[in-house]
C-alpha cells in the first residue's frame, strides 16, 4: 500500500467522522451529510486504488481539492481555526502526497 492511499483514507475517516461531530454538537444535518459524502468518496478512491484502478488517487485529488477550497472559504468567512483550519492543513497535506504519487514514475 502506498503512501497516496494511505492519505485518502486517513482523510477520508477525518472528513466522516467530522461530518459526524458536526451533527453531534451542532445539530448540523449539512454537516453530517457533506462530511459523510465527502469521507466515503474518499475511502472509496482509496480502496479502488488499492484494488489497482488507477483513477482512484485521481478522484481522491479532485475530492480533497474541492474540500481544501470549501474550508478555505469557511475559514475566511468565520475565522475560526476549528474545525476549518484542522481541514486546510491536513487537506493539503493529503494533496501533495496524493499529487506526488500520481506524478512521480513508478
Amino acid at each position: 500500500m502506498n503512501l497516496g492511499i494511505v492519505a485518502a483514507f486517513g482523510y477520508g475517516i477525518l472528513a466522516l467522522v467530522g461530518g459526524i461531530i458536526g451533527y453531534i454538537q451542532a445539530k448540523s444535518k449539512v454537516s453530517l451529510m457533506s462530511g459523510s459524502i465527502s469521507g466515503l468518496l474518499l475511502l472509496f478512491a482509496g480502496y479502488c486504488q488499492l484494488q489497482g484502478q488507477t483513477w482512484g488517487l485521481t478522484l481522491a485529488a479532485f475530492v480533497t481539492a474541492i474540500l481544501v477550497v470549501f474550508f478555505a472559504f469557511r475559514l475566511a468567512k468565520i475565522r475560526k481555526f476549528m474545525p476549518a483550519g484542522l481541514m486546510i492543513i491536513f487537506g493539503m497535506l493529503t494533496l501533495v502526497i496524493i499529487l506526488n504519487q500520481i506524478f512521480t514514475p513508478q
